[in-house]
């Protein structure tokens, strides 16, 4: 199984109910985040060194790239009558995936910086 199916597979995984995605988006998403991680890997290290961090990361960015496709779609305002409907800010749950795939990758990438433990 290639490092790209992988990722697809672990973004399965994570995902609650499949049957509502876009999964071809899905798709095309998960290997955009294996190149962008790829890229910003530091010097001498490659995906295998951190393999399952590396996936595992990856198919959190792909579902946060898929959550703000998601969330572009949605309507801005509905207002019918006295009652308006505004959506909020912009998409928690993605801000929140992305962080955690940039803790994760952390200690691999290029120019940034992590505490640890003493």
């Amino acid at each position: 199984m290639s490092l790209a199916e992988q990722i697809y597979a672990q973004a399965l995984v994570l995902t609650q109910d499949s049957t509502q995605m876009n999964l071809p988006m899905l798709e095309v998403l998960c290997r955009s985040a294996e190149n962008t991680l790829q890229r910003k890997l530091r010097e001498g290290i490659t995906p295998e060194d951190c393999k399952a961090d590396f996936i595992a990361a990856a198919s959190l960015l792909a579902l946060a790239a898929l959550s703000e496709q998601d969330e572009v779609a949605q309507v801005e305002q509905i207002q019918t009558g006295d009652l308006t409907l505004r959506r909020g800010s912009p998409d928690t749950a993605a801000c929140c995936l992305r962080y955690q795939a940039e803790l994760m990758m952390a200690p691999y990438l290029q120019d940034k910086f992590l505490f640890a433990g003493v």
